[in-house]
C-alpha cells in the first residue's frame, strides 16, 4: 500500500510506541517507514515535543511540523494528513476524533475510545457524517496467551460459552499509578471501569464473540485516598513523591530519567504533576470494582478489579457446555522493598524470588478440561514486545490497515471500541444508581 501521511496528537509516554514505529527512534521495536510518514504533531505541553524532537533528530528523521491543539483542522488540511494518531488523556479523545474526522482524516485512538455516552454518540455521528474510519487500539487481543484462548473457544473445545469469571489484579506499582496521575479524577478518565477495564471487557467480547446487554456493578475507593489513609493511621503524607524518601507509595520522578524529562522537567509549562500522593483527598475514582455482565449470547460474566494487590496479573475461567478453559497470568509476581528502601518490581532482584514463582517461570498457563476427560495444558507461543507480546503485532495491523484477520478476528474497529466502553459506562451508571443498567438505554448505537 502507498505510504500515508500521519499526525500525532499527544506526546506522553504511550506516544513512544507510535513514534518509534514511524520515525525509527529507540522507543519502538517496530519500524514502518514504507507505510507511514510522521509529518506533524501537537501537544499542549511544548516541553514534551522538545524531548521527542531531539530523539527523532538523533535518529536521522525529519522533524515533524508543530501545531497547537487549537490548529488541528489547519494541520490536517495544510499537511494533507491521511490519519491522526491520538494518545491524549481520555476525556479529550472525543473532541479530537470528531474534529479530525470532519477535517478529512481517519483516526487511530488509544483505548478507551472515550469516557461517556454523549461522547460516543458524538463520535458515531461524525463517522456517519464523514464516512471515515476510527480504529481503537486493543493490544491485549494480540498477546499470544489471549489469542490462544480465543482459538480454544473458537475451535469449540469447550462448547457454547455459558459463563466467564474474570479477575484482574493491579499491584501497588501499576495500580497505584492511576491514583497519582490525571486518571484519579473520574471526569478525566471515567474511572478504572473505563480507562483500564475497557481492555478487559474488549477481551471478553472478543473471546466469546458476544455483545454486552446489561451491567450491574459495585465498587468504591477502599484503599487509596485520604479517608482510607487516616483510617489506617498512616499519618501525615507528602504532597508529591519526588523528594520523598522511605515511602513505597511515593514515585520519585527525578529517579527515572524518562519520567524526569517528559514530566518533571516540563511541569513549568502546564503545572501537571505526575507524582501526586495516592492518599490525597479529592480522588474520585474507585480502587475496587465488580460487575455482573449479561451478553446477547446468553452468557454472563462476573468481573472484578483490584488496584492495590501485592502481585499483578489475571485469572480467567470460561465455562462451556462441553468443558472449561482456565487462563492464569502473573505479569509481576510481587512488589518488594529492597535493602535501600526502594520498591523492587523485578522478582529476580530479590533473594526470595523463588517464592513468587506462582505458576511457571514464564508466568502464564492455559488449561482446558473437557467433560469426562483429564485436564490438558495448551501451549502458548512466544510474543513480541510489551503488553504480553502484543504491541508489535498491533502496530503491524494498524499501519498496514489490516481490516480482516481470520481466523482470530483481532482487528478492532469503531464498534469494538464502543462495545468495550459500553460496559464501563453502564457500570458507572450502576454505581451511581445502585441498579442494573441495560446498555440499550445508553443509546450508543450498538
Amino acid at each position: 500500500m502507498a505510504r500515508e501521511r500521519y499526525a500525532l496528537i499527544g506526546t506522553g509516554s504511550r506516544a513512544g510506541m507510535y513514534l518509534g514505529a514511524m520515525t525509527g527512534t529507540v522507543l519502538g521495536a517496530e519500524h514502518v517507514p514504507d507505510l507511514a510518514e510522521l509529518v506533524a504533531w501537537s501537544d499542549a505541553n511544548p516541553g514534551r515535543l522538545d524531548v521527542y524532537e531531539r530523539e527523532v533528530v538523533v535518529a536521522g528523521y525529519p522533524v515533524p511540523k508543530r501545531y497547537a491543539p487549537d490548529d488541528l483542522e489547519r494541520m490536517i488540511v495544510d499537511e494533507r494528513i491521511d490519519r491522526v494518531v491520538i494518545t491524549t488523556p481520555d476525556f479529550t479523545h472525543a473532541d479530537y476524533i470528531v474534529r479530525s474526522l470532519r477535517a478529512g482524516a481517519d483516526v487511530v485512538v488509544e483505548k478507551p475510545l472515550t469516557i461517556d455516552a454523549e461522547s460516543v454518540r458524538r463520535i458515531g455521528a461524525a463517522i456517519a457524517e464523514t464516512g471515515r474510519d476510527v480504529i481503537t487500539t486493543f493490544n491485549y487481543r494480540y498477546s499470544p496467551r489471549n489469542a490462544t484462548l480465543r482459538r480454544v473457544i473458537a475451535d469449540g473445545r469447550i462448547g457454547k460459552v455459558t459463563s466467564v469469571h474474570f479477575e484482574w489484579a493491579l499491584d501497588t506499582v501499576h495500580g497505584a499509578d492511576y491514583f497519582r496521575r490525571w486518571h484519579r479524577d473520574k471526569a478525566n478518565s471515567g474511572g478504572l471501569f473505563i480507562h483500564k477495564a475497557s481492555h478487559h471487557f474488549d477481551l471478553v467480547n472478543w473471546w466469546i464473540q458476544a455483545t454486552p446487554v446489561r451491567v450491574f456493578a459495585s465498587g468504591g475507593l477502599r484503599f487509596y485516598g485520604a479517608e482510607n489513609a487516616a483510617a489506617r493511621g498512616l499519618g501525615e503524607r507528602p504532597g508529591r513523591g519526588t523528594g520523598a524518601s522511605g515511602d513505597p507509595f511515593a514515585l520519585d520522578l527525578a529517579a527515572d530519567a524518562r519520567l524526569k524529562e517528559l514530566y518533571l522537567d516540563q511541569e513549568h509549562h502546564d503545572g501537571y504533576l505526575r507524582d501526586r500522593d495516592v492518599f490525597d483527598p479529592g480522588i474520585t475514582i474507585e480502587d475496587n470494582l465488580a460487575a455482573l455482565v449479561d451478553y446477547d449470547s446468553g452468557a454472563t460474566m462476573s468481573y472484578s478489579l483490584n488496584a492495590h494487590a501485592p502481585w499483578e496479573g489475571y485469572r480467567v475461567t470460561v465455562n462451556g457446555t462441553e468443558g472449561r478453559a482456565e487462563l492464569e497470568v502473573v505479569e509481576r509476581g510481587a512488589v518488594l522493598i529492597g535493602e535501600d528502601g526502594r520498591v523492587v518490581v523485578d522478582p529476580s532482584m530479590h533473594p526470595d524470588a523463588s517464592q513468587v514463582d506462582l505458576l511457571r517461570p514464564d508466568g502464564e498457563r492455559l488449561v482446558v478440561q473437557r467433560h469426562w476427560e483429564s485436564a490438558q495444558e495448551v501451549e502458548i507461543p512466544e510474543g513480541i514486545g510489551s503488553h504480553g507480546g502484543g504491541d508489535a503485532y498491533l502496530l503491524d495491523h494498524v499501519f498496514n490497515r489490516v481490516a480482516v484477520d481470520e481466523p482470530l478476528d483481532r482487528v478492532a474497529g469503531y464498534a469494538d471500541g464502543v462495545k468495550a466502553v459500553s460496559v464501563g459506562i453502564a457500570g458507572n451508571r450502576s454505581l451511581e444508581t445502585g441498579l442494573p443498567v441495560t446498555i440499550a438505554e445508553l443509546q450508543l448505537g450498538i
